[in-house]
């Protein structure tokens, strides 16, 4: 048997990883795969993927465990701009992922992850991320392919914070959001936008670039807004607090 870790280096997955070096679990090697925003600009929020790069894979490496880091060559951009063939929308860019159907999950993260485990034969075992209070996610595991350790040891989503607080381990990116994804998801909430629009305004512009892309088979972002709409609500919002700023306390009151 192989014993592999999938890892986005998110609490629950670095938590079973700590869990496995802790308890003496087998465990072989970490699998991360990255998804790319285009062939040069990971799709990670950057201070995830600095963490990962210059602090958790480093760590993972110093104390045995391999990381496997992989990456397909369908990126979001190519995603994007790739003509649709069939339905309603043939003929017309692929454009923004929709919310709960994300054809970046399909394209760019599991095609490389499913043919990895392919080539390594069926004698694998996977050890997933889904902590114990997280009963529902727990019954969909396959039994004998599947394995949480969080489960096996009790550990709830707030245990994994502290295994991975206590070991240094615990990402900057759940300064300004509880969630995983990529700074272009269409499940990204209002603080992880803002923050992409405040700190990292070469991605947010990148975002925008592909709005006035003509042709789209969905002009927007998310379920209800565009991407330019969310910028132009965002610009006015800096606008108003620019009008306060430098007042006395009383009278921006």
């Amino acid at each position: 048997m192989k014993y592999l870790a999938s890892c986005s280096f998110g609490k629950d997955s670095l938590a079973t990883i700590l869990l496995a070096l802790m308890h003496g679990e087998p465990l072989d090697e970490a699998v991360y795969c990255e998804v790319m925003f285009d062939d040069d600009i990971s799709g990670e929020v950057p201070e995830h993927r600095d963490f990962i790069y210059e602090r958790a894979i480093p760590f993972l490496e110093a104390n045995g465990v391999k990381v496997v880091v992989l990456r397909s060559e369908m990126t979001f951009i190519k995603s994007f701009y790739r003509i649709l063939k069939r339905g309603n929308s043939a003929g017309k860019i692929n454009s923004w992922p929709l919310c709960g159907r994300c054809c970046i999950q399909r394209d760019c993260k599991l095609p490389p992850i499913n043919a990895y485990k392919q080539s390594l034969g069926s004698g694998v075992i996977q050890y997933i991320g889904i902590s114990y209070d997280e009963q529902e996610r727990l019954m969909r595991l396959e039994p004998g392919k599947a394995v949480s350790l969080l489960a096996k040891y009790k550990k709830t989503e707030r245990d994994a914070a502290e295994i991975c607080k206590r070991a240094g381990l615990y990402s900057p990116a759940y300064a300004f959001t509880s969630r995983n994804g990529c700074f272009f998801c269409p499940n990204a909430k209002r603080g992880e936008l803002r923050h992409l629009y405040d700190h990292h305004p070469d991605l947010w512009a990148r975002l925008l670039e592909c709005q006035s892309a003509p042709n789209k088979a969905t002009e927007l972002f998310n379920r209800t807004e565009r991407i330019d709409e969310i910028d132009q609500r965002f610009r006015y919002e800096a606008e108003q607090l620019s009008l306060f700023d430098g007042l006395p306390l009383e009278k921006a009151a």
